[in-house]
């Protein structure tokens, strides 16, 4: 690959059409490398890269804009930046779109359903590109007719039939409940998001599934939906295992529940309560028990929402595909214990 030197032009002085000549090919060649067309062949589509690199060329954003009608961004709607899940399929999404010389435009919802109206609103009357939606709302009908190309990433949403990028989330719970109950529990807590969030209503199903499939103990004062926080996640920790009747075990179905859930464990010397938490974050393999995580691959969906995005960019009349990524039990030793 060709490297700048001292002696190269200044960043966004050179010209498509000094591109095109310096690789021999078309402008019109050249334009749809720029464009991502997939029609140029992949050694073309090599040379006149790396032509561009030497160059140094820069494309003028809002030239290529205003002649495509839309912005050359995407947006991407997420419940959160700062949750961890979030931040890792953000950064996927941000380094995939960027190899196209797409940036990304991140707004968060906080959960609050006009909010989330509002800035998918402002969005598409920019004209972004195309759009990646994590949806809090529980009815998208009113973007059903839309042109704009809409990846949902992590979550379905009623009423909008599109490309949609997850995990099984039932299958997950369950089988972290069966991992559990395979290690001699039957009293497995469940410490998670509202229902009203399609994919926490998934996990509530497998784990009750899984406790019926497995004989565990069904017992109501166990469950606990309220955990949206790791505040709430903690509080009812202590709460669990300071009762009359405590878990032996746990499945900690929210990310950013289980940074509540363990310091509560360790603050109550109770790290003897085997543990299973959905999502990784940070200091989990470090911690004595390392903590047993049901791998909710944020980096793999990212990458795989943005490639999909791209992929109906080009081709808007690529038939819809529910794509479910792979996720696992990575075993650690909270997850092994036995009561």
């Amino acid at each position: 690959m060709a490297i700048p030197s001292e002696t190269s032009p200044e960043p966004g002085t050179s010209r498509l059409l000094d591109v095109a000549n310096a690789a021999g090919v078309s402008l019109r060649t050249a334009s749809r490398v720029l464009n991502d067309d997939p029609r140029v062949a992949a050694l073309t589509r090599q040379r006149v890269r790396e032509v561009m690199l030497e160059l140094r060329f820069s494309p003028d954003a809002m030239a290529r804009s205003l002649r495509a009608g839309t912005d050359i961004a995407v947006g991407f709607v997420v419940e959160s930046i700062s949750d961890p899940f979030f931040a890792e399929v953000i950064d996927a999404v941000e380094l995939e779109m960027s190899r196209h010389g797409r940036p990304v435009l991140v707004s968060s919802t906080r959960r609050e359903l006009e909010r989330e109206h509002d800035i998918v609103v402002r969005m598409l009357r920019r004209r972004v590109a195309g759009l990646l939606l994590s949806p809090t709302a529980d009815d998208h009908s009113w973007l059903a007719n839309q042109r704009t190309p809409i990846v949902l990433v992590d979550r379905p949403a009623p009423g909008l039939l599109a490309d949609l990028v997850e995990i099984d989330d039932y299958r997950a719970a369950f089988d972290a409940v069966a991992h559990l109950a395979a290690h001699g529990h039957k009293r497995i807590a469940y410490v998670g998001d509202t229902p009203a969030i399609l994919t926490s209503a998934a996990r509530l199903r497998g784990y009750r599934d899984a406790l019926a499939e497995y004989q565990a103990e069904p017992d109501e004062d166990l469950v606990h939906t309220e955990c949206a926080s790791s505040e709430l996640a903690a509080s009812v920790t202590t709460v669990l295992v300071n009762g009359a009747h405590p878990p032996t075990a746990i499945l900690s179905a929210i990310t950013r529940g289980s940074l509540g859930v363990v310091p509560a464990l360790h603050a109550a010397r109770r790290t003897d309560v085997a543990l299973v938490a959905f999502g990784d974050f940070p200091m989990a393999d470090a911690l004595r028990p390392a903590v047993t995580v049901v791998d909710h691959p944020g980096e793999e969906i990212g990458r795989v929402a943005a490639a999909r995005l791209l992929a109906r960019l080009a081709d808007p009349e690529l038939p819809v595909q529910h794509v479910l990524v792979p996720a696992r039990i990575v075993e650690r030793g909270s997850g092994e214990l036995r009561p």
